[in-house]
């Protein structure tokens, strides 16, 4: 591919039979990762510098399709697929990623889900560990001449490994997720071959996670507490999807394929909002800055009155899209076209308890405000076309256009009956985007690539029309090396944006701003990617593998614009090195053991924390090496068990401070496992 491209498979996965996407694609090389309930629930997903902030600035799909919430009107990815229920990960970066959209400043990730199988068969997954662990993975499937189906459920919870003062609240989630295949198709041999493709999936989710963090005191003192005023904070979901594909070959080089895809999100959120009247992350820097009666509140022992609001949201996103391809001379063409809606529903009325000798005391219901009382629609129409020529046998060339026609709106209510409303902002964007990429095999071994290409990310739809979008010229040049048992990828990737833009919200916000989307102005990301993997030896009754996957990032704002910003502030949760090493040992009897370390270097939370007279005590998070064991034992052809072991050193360091205090990463946490195969 004349870009970088990564694919986590579905026998890498099996390895550590991870559940959390965060560590699924710690191997990835060019991808940051910001944790924040230590079980991957909500991800922070950035790419080359992108901005990690909910994954907002990367293309979200599975199996191809938008599965974003809301990609255009609410891009905060709020909602993220059940990662124990993949079959792969693929992460695509460079020229080729104008295929997909709106994001294409970073970066791809498209999550696999179970494929139907070849034949009558499936799988049983039970696996138990501490802190009330459980999960349940089952599916089966069959495919015939003219067809095939699959049915799968991914069940799981836990109590959580946090605890929170004065409260047998736990502080886990539970998952249920189900999804049915289907396919129909003609004839293998027919003269026009057609095939029918039909996906649905629903889930619920209940998770007893917070916004509150922890002051460093007490983080130091116990990383796993939790303040007594978030006893009742919990997210409860509920989502819903459907996808249609039509496949017809018209001839054997051209083929059309139609897509339909509907998908629905409803989520409250319930959780601490502000603390005597202002936000809870200021009573966190009040206690860190010594405030005794700060600290009080948080310990539960000085009354204050705590607003615990319903972030009540409904998404909708539902669009069709066309893609030809058509292979001719030396040309694999591909011409595509997208229409696309979605929207977001906000309705947040707050509860005010009173905290009193420690204790949570219902006080009264506070209806919406207007701003949160809103809805937020988008409109768009994507136009894509792609040629891959190849020029002789030694090069190939990649060219790419993409039109994207954007139109957000956002309309605000002023009772709670809806009976009066204004618009208050609007935008329409019409984008062209351009990108080129080649490579050149000089050899069989070695091959050299390059590329460039255009960014574009829409800003927020809570965003007039003075605020521009994201943009950025991106580029990549590298080399890839391939032989029996190495193979080596080295790419250097530099970003020039001509407007960094950061979409505000309670989490990440911009200054005193939550909502809207704010300029930061030009900047630029640098960096390299390699990745080496292979086999450390081999013979007739032992493998040991090595994959090492390392990326090295400079990012900061080369000219601020008027947003409190200064030039050459770096860029947030950007951390300058990632590096991860996984060793295996494969032995024919049926033992398998694997070992994963994962280093991320402190990353600034704040743009301000690379100034030389600011102090930086609280204002970046701790450099962390986590390793994960795993070891795997066949009882018969059908039948394995397995042990695993994440954070086997019991590490937890700063992980994140966003959006209000210090956060851990997971603990040590053990789970054995055994997996049936029918």
């Amino acid at each position: 591919m004349p870009g970088s491209a990564f694919v986590v498979d579905e026998q890498q996965l099996a390895k550590f039979e991870y559940t959390d996407i965060n560590r699924m694609m710690r191997q990835v090389p060019g991808v940051y990762l910001q944790e924040e309930d230590g079980f991957g629930l909500r991800p922070n997903i950035g790419i080359r510098g992108s901005g990690a902030e909910r994954s907002e600035k990367i293309t979200l799909l599975e199996d191809g399709v938008l599965i974003a919430p809301a990609p255009y009107s609410a891009p905060a990815a709020y909602y993220f697929p059940t990662a124990g229920r993949m079959s792969g990960v693929e992460v695509l970066k460079g020229a080729t990623i104008l295929r997909h959209g709106p994001a294409t400043v970073a970066g791809v990730v498209n999550l696999i889900s179970t494929r139907i199988p070849e034949k009558a068969s499936g799988q049983l997954i039970l696996e138990a560990g501490n802190f009330g662990s459980n999960r349940v993975n089952a599916s089966y499937g069959n495919s015939g001449e003219n067809g095939g189906w699959l049915v799968e459920t991914h069940q799981q919870e836990s109590d959580g490994f946090k605890d929170i003062d004065r409260s047998n609240s736990g502080t886990g989630f539970g998952i249920e997720d189900y999804m049915l295949k289907g396919r129909l198709n003609s004839d293998r041999q027919a003269a026009t071959y057609q095939q029918l493709d039909v996906k649905v999936q629903y889930s619920e989710e209940a998770s007893d996670v917070t916004y509150v963090g922890l002051t460093d005191a007490d983080f130091n003192a116990d990383e796993n507490r939790r303040y007594g005023l978030t006893a009742l904070d919990q997210m409860d979901t509920r989502h819903s999807s459907a996808t249609l594909r039509y496949l017809v070959q018209l001839q054997p080089m051209l083929s059309l394929t139609t897509t339909a895809y509907y998908n629905k999100f409803k989520r409250d959120w319930f959780k601490v909002d502000q603390i005597d009247g202002g936000g809870f992350g200021s009573v966190i820097d009040g206690a860190n800055n010594g405030d005794q009666s700060a600290q009080g509140i948080l310990d539960g022992n000085i009354d204050a009155n705590v607003s615990i609001k319903h972030n009540n949201r409904e998404y909708l996103s539902k669009g069709v899209q066309l893609v030809a391809d058509w292979t001719f001379a030396n040309h694999q063409l591909q011409g595509g076209v997208r229409y696309h809606e979605d929207d977001v529903d906000r309705f947040q009325p707050t509860e005010v308890y009173r905290q009193i000798g420690s204790e949570l005391i219902f006080d009264a219901i506070s209806d919406p405000s207007s701003s949160n009382n809103r809805v937020e629609k988008a409109e768009a129409l994507a136009v894509h076309v792609m040629d891959v020529w190849g020029v002789n046998e030694e090069m190939e060339l990649t060219l790419g256009l993409r039109y994207e026609n954007i139109k957000t709106g956002q309309r605000r209510y002023s009772d709670v009956a809806r009976s009066t409303s204004n618009v208050t902002a609007e935008n329409n964007v019409d984008e062209l985007l351009w990108s080129v990429g080649i490579t050149y095999e000089l050899s069989d071994q070695w091959q050299l690539l390059a590329g460039a290409h255009a960014g574009f990310s829409p800003a927020s739809p809570g965003s007039q029309q003075n605020v521009d979008p994201e943009k950025s010229a991106n580029y990549e040049v590298g080399t890839r090396f391939q032989g029996n048992n190495l193979n080596i990828t080295a790419i250097a990737f530099y970003s020039d944006y001509e407007n960094k833009v950061t979409n505000c919200s309670v989490a990440f916000p911009c200054g005193d701003l939550t909502i809207g989307s704010e300029s930061e102005g030009e900047s630029e990301t640098k960096g390299l990617e390699f990745t080496l993997s292979g086999r450390l030896y081999t013979n007739s009754k032992l493998s040991i593998p090595l994959t090492v996957s390392y990326t090295y990032t400079d990012a900061n704002i080369t000219d601020a614009a008027e947003s409190g910003n200064q030039s050459g502030d770096v860029l947030p949760y950007v951390p300058e090195n990632v590096l991860n090493a996984q060793l295996g040992f494969e032995l024919v009897s049926g033992w398998s053991t694997y070992l994963s370390a994962s280093y991320i270097d402190e990353m600034c939370i704040d743009s301000s924390c690379g100034r030389s007279a600011v102090d930086n005590t609280l204002l970046k998070t701790d450099d962390v090496l986590i390793f994960d064991l795993a070891t795997h034992f066949l009882l018969t052809e059908a039948t394995s068990v397995y042990l695993k072991v994440d954070n086997l050193f019991d590490e937890q360091g700063v992980v994140a401070r966003s959006p209000g205090g210090a956060r851990p990463g997971k603990p040590r946490t053990a789970a054995v496992g055994v997996k049936f195969k029918f």
